[in-house]
């Protein structure tokens, strides 16, 4: 099996439509977060079937695959990878875990990022030192710092918080609406495991909090609770 036969098999499922739909919705314009990437026009659903026929792939072929200018033939390539890192042995795993963040500049759009971190760097990481996280969490490029951010979703299923919240704390100043978005998501995650924890967060930061990210975090919180969030009224020691 190679990239290559890959790259034909998903050439035949091309659609024109899908593929104009996706540059608008990925937001490819010039200026945009995505602006230059190119779409085939095949459905996610597809893309996961495809991987699961291609599962067997070695290492440097879904790499090759990665590196492609197709934003679905990256997507299929994440989706193999985190294929193999579940059924590898720790060996394997850390040989994708490496490989993975050698090429985040392929893992370059919030989708590429949101299927993969919590299955590779988040495992990989997990009950380790988490100072690969904060050194993305640092960085200049966008998606680095979500993969930093998605990759503790691992820990939330783990009931471990501590990391998703220091992370947190730092992206209270972040520019990007992404990294809003996807805060905003992980601390939702917390609370749905352990609200009081959410809660203490946002009672310490959320007048400070980007809109995004605070109507993130309370998306699931009744109405009436929302509401005072909103609109400044929580009471806070």
């Amino acid at each position: 099996m190679t990239a290559k036969q890959i790259r034909t098999h998903l050439q035949n499922l091309a659609d024109h439509d899908i593929a104009e739909h996706s540059q608008r919705f990925f937001k490819t314009g010039k200026g945009e977060y995505g602006a230059g990437d190119k779409f085939m026009g095949i459905r996610v659903p597809v893309l996961r079937a495809t991987a699961k026929q291609y599962r067997e792939i070695s290492l440097n072929e879904a790499l090759k695959l990665l590196k492609s200018p197709w934003h679905e033939q990256r997507l299929t390539a994440l989706l193999i990878l985190v294929n193999k890192f579940q059924r590898g042995t720790q060996r394997e795993q850390k040989a994708i875990f490496d490989a993975y963040l050698k090429n985040t500049r392929y893992i370059n759009n919030w989708d590429l990022v949101d299927c993969s971190a919590h299955l590779i760097v988040g495992p990989y990481l997990f009950a380790k030192s988490q100072a690969k996280l904060d050194a993305l969490a640092r960085s200049n490029d966008l998606w680095e710092r979500r993969i930093a951010m998605m990759a503790t979703f691992h820990n939330i299923r783990q009931d471990s918080f501590e990391q998703t919240l220091k992370l947190a704390r730092r992206f209270l100043n972040d520019k990007e609406d992404l990294i809003h978005k996807s805060t905003g998501w992980m601390l939702r995650e917390i609370g749905k495991r352990d609200k009081a924890a959410t809660v203490e967060f946002l009672n310490k930061h959320y007048k400070l909090m980007p809109r995004t990210m605070l109507r993130y975090a309370i998306e699931k919180f009744p109405e009436r609770e929302r509401q005072r969030y909103l609109k400044g009224t929580i009471k806070t020691a």
